[in-house]
């Protein structure tokens, strides 16, 4: 802390501000505490209060144990190839907190950020005004639940809510489920259910799938020693438009396991194409099911072919394994469902999310309200960002690359604060 922070009425000044008490926030922290830079990290919510609170009950990692590696604190845990509970994962990352007692400052939200005329940044804050050097920005890219317009046409009584308010079966009302959408939580939330014999009707989109285990290993290990988790975005096909990609469906529930919705399908879920619209009651969908069902499945037999490939060139020696088969195909498409007529009770939109940098005044964006950056580095001298998906590498997003996101930009902090002390 400076010296004018101690002065009455004086700003609070930081060398650097860290906005978001997040496991990449946490991460930022560490590397700061490392080098001795004064920082503090703001947090609006408790620390690791997402992994609470939006998660439903049943939540694993899709990612196995072995992958979560924090800045000097990697997975110890008795089961490095499993998969942790939302719990566990919440208790794992504040007993990362408690390792090395971040300066946090919970309930602290961010009104505003603006740059200062002299250099460095101004914060409005619910504590009071901060003045800071540098800013790393560890909130996230999933700010905003999204819900599509035509929700408002739903029936009076069905109820209707976000995969992220989502918690368990027992919780909504007595009736059918309708789950629109098939990324990473609209996939497991419709298994949840279904596992729990509610009547699931699943509006599929146009997320992949990946194999659970493939010739005796988890693919995530694959994929790991093929060096997938540490291509730059830049040398990814589409470049930088893989940050708009939808994730593999899959999970760790139960030890892992593929979640195919064909066999869903054999076992009574019921199966719809995009749902565009509600009109008078009947959820509207197009004819594209059978179109998302095969393009899914590719992928899935993509992966395996490049496991094969790196199988066969470095001679290792792994079982052999007989490719998937579709257990169930459409025999038409079904693009009408009446809602009240199909006992339809309860609506979950599992659509994603949007961004809201709507209080970091700082022109950083591009048309879509997406933060321009180069590995988390702005063109804004001093202002940063972590932990958003593709950041840099298909890592950046989750435990896997974090650590190394956050150590570059800690590099860059330090190299920014000795110009500053030269200057």
């Amino acid at each position: 802390m400076s010296d004018d922070s101690n002065a009455a009425g004086a700003v609070e000044h930081r060398e650097v501000v860290v906005i978001g008490g997040g496991q990449a926030g946490l991460s930022m922290s560490w590397h700061l505490t490392a080098r001795g830079i004064d920082h503090v990290v703001l947090e609006r919510d408790t620390l690791a209060h997402e992994w609470r609170d939006s998660r439903w009950d049943n939540f694993t990692l899709v990612t196995p144990n072995w992958q979560c590696v924090l800045p000097g604190y990697p997975y110890s845990g008795t089961d490095p190839d499993g998969f942790m509970s939302r719990a566990e994962v919440y208790d794992w990352v504040r007993a990362y907190a408690d390792m090395f007692g971040p300066p946090v400052r919970e309930h602290v939200e961010v009104v505003s950020v603006t740059q200062s005329h002299g250099g460095g940044f101004d914060l409005e804050t619910t504590a009071g005004p901060l003045r800071a050097d540098q800013v790393v920005v560890a909130v996230g890219g999933y700010h905003v639940p999204t819900i599509p317009r035509f929700a408002e046409k739903l029936p009076h009584g069905i109820e209707q809510l976000h995969s992220a308010e989502y918690r368990n079966a027992d919780a909504l009302p007595d009736g059918g489920v309708l789950v629109v959408g098939t990324g990473q939580s609209g996939a497991q939330i419709a298994e949840d259910l279904h596992l729990e014999g509610r009547a699931v009707h699943l509006a599929t989109g146009d997320a992949p799938r990946v194999a659970r285990f493939y010739r005796g290993r988890d693919c995530v290990a694959w994929l790991q020693d093929m060096g997938h988790y540490d291509i730059p975005i830049q040398q990814q096909p589409g470049g930088l438009g893989k940050r708009e990609n939808t994730n593999h469906y899959v999970t760790g529930r139960g030890g892992g396991r593929d979640i195919d919705l064909r066999r869903f399908a054999t076992e009574g879920m019921s199966l719809y194409g995009r749902m565009v619209d509600i009109v008078d009651g009947t959820a509207v969908f197009e004819p594209t099911l059978t179109r998302s069902l095969d393009a899914a499945d590719a992928v899935a037999e993509s992966i395996k072919d490049s496991i094969d490939v790196h199988i066969a060139r470095l001679g290792i020696d792994a079982p052999v394994e007989a490719r998937y088969r579709p257990v169930w195909r459409p025999e038409r498409e079904i693009t009408e469902l009446d809602l009240r007529a199909a006992d339809i009770a309860t609506v979950i939109w599992s659509v994603g999310f949007r961004t809201d940098y709507r209080w970091l005044r700082v022109g950083v964006f591009d048309g879509a309200g997406h933060p321009c950056h180069h590995r988390g580095v702005t063109d804004i001298a001093g202002l940063y960002f972590l932990g958003l998906p593709w950041l840099h590498t298909w890592g950046s997003g989750r435990f896997a690359a974090i650590a190394r996101d956050a150590e570059h930009l800690g590099e860059r902090i330090a190299a920014g604060a000795r110009e500053k002390a030269a200057a």
